[in-house]
């Protein structure tokens, strides 16, 4: 059989067109192929709560077998980076996105839904053997600005971390520039450090404090939490408070952050599946048991029967 020169010429350059426009297709980073109760999917999550998380995640994956999600933990800043450049499409952040960020993803045409499921505390912990036992927030300010005690050594986690973004925020500082002042790679190395040295102030979110898993029990059980005075605090000016769900709920302890759940799915899937999860009873249930505050109380049903 015969062929044209000509038409197989443009049979292959057709095929060779549609072959390179394949390879310029952006890659799709994350599963798609899920509903609210099964299927595959991957979120990523601010490193500071893998504790809460991974307990939740534990549940959830008990009662939901059909889904199997993954959650990667990252810094603050890689975990929203991953959510703008559409590597993944669900976040578990401390804060909710700013306005330039929801407008580089609702560009995509998705759209964004997020829900606080808990309040957290950022506890400042002192080795037991440390006489510090309280201190005002105008005392905090001014060491993390050089105003206060050079030879104290302030201890917390990872640069890009959402905890430094906040104590920027706490602050009004760009920066932490202070020789004094050290950011080491995690909240488990935070707890190593001051639990080897009587001079040191750490600062770390409270749900490393509560129930800590074997590999670091062992610092916490060296470490001691710190009270804290709000002197701004109208109703509570010369009292100090430490990191509670008592002290939480009535807005007596002055340092503490929202977790949020922020779903650019655009779809019904397991993104929808664990926000819900996280806000249910026994979601929130999870929360109230790690000592951080849920954001809707669970209730508690009591049966009385009457004995004759």
């Amino acid at each position: 059989m015969k062929i044209n020169f000509n038409s197989q010429f443009l049979f292959f350059a057709l095929l060779l067109s549609a072959g390179l426009q394949a390879c310029k297709q952006k890659p799709t980073k994350f599963s798609t192929d899920n509903d609210a109760k099964s299927g595959t999917a991957t979120f990523v999550a601010d490193a500071s709560f893998s504790p809460i998380l991974d307990q939740e995640l534990y549940i959830y994956s008990s009662q939901t077998p059909n889904a199997k999600v993954n959650i990667l933990y990252k810094t603050e800043n890689e975990a929203v980076n991953a959510l703008l450049n559409d590597s993944v499409r669900v976040a578990i952040l401390s804060r909710e996105l700013t306005a330039d960020e929801r407008a580089v993803i609702t560009k995509r045409s998705l759209s964004i839904e997020s829900v606080r499921f808990a309040i957290d505390a950022i506890a400042l912990i002192v080795n037991t053997a440390s006489n510090d036992t309280s201190i005002t927030v105008g005392q905090l300010k001014k060491l993390l600005t050089g105003q206060g005690d050079l030879n104290r050594t302030i201890v917390f986690d990872n640069p890009n971390s959402s905890l430094v973004r906040y104590l920027k925020d706490f602050t009004g500082s760009k920066g932490f520039t202070q020789k004094n002042i050290y950011a080491l790679k995690s909240n488990k190395e935070v707890l190593k450090y001051v639990s080897e040295h009587p001079d040191a102030l750490g600062i770390t979110g409270f749900s490393w404090l509560n129930d800590p898993d074997k590999d670091y029990a062992g610092y916490v059980e060296k470490v001691k939490v710190v009270s804290v005075r709000d002197e701004s605090n109208k109703q509570y000016p010369d009292t100090y408070f430490k990191p509670s769900q008592e002290s939480l709920v009535l807005k007596q302890y002055p340092l503490s952050r929202g977790l949020y759940i922020i779903n650019c799915t655009s779809k019904v899937g397991l993104g929808m599946g664990f926000a819900k999860f996280l806000g249910s009873q026994p979601g929130q249930r999870i929360i109230l048991k790690s000592g951080l505050l849920p954001d809707s109380i669970p209730t508690r049903e009591i049966s009385l029967k009457n004995k004759f």
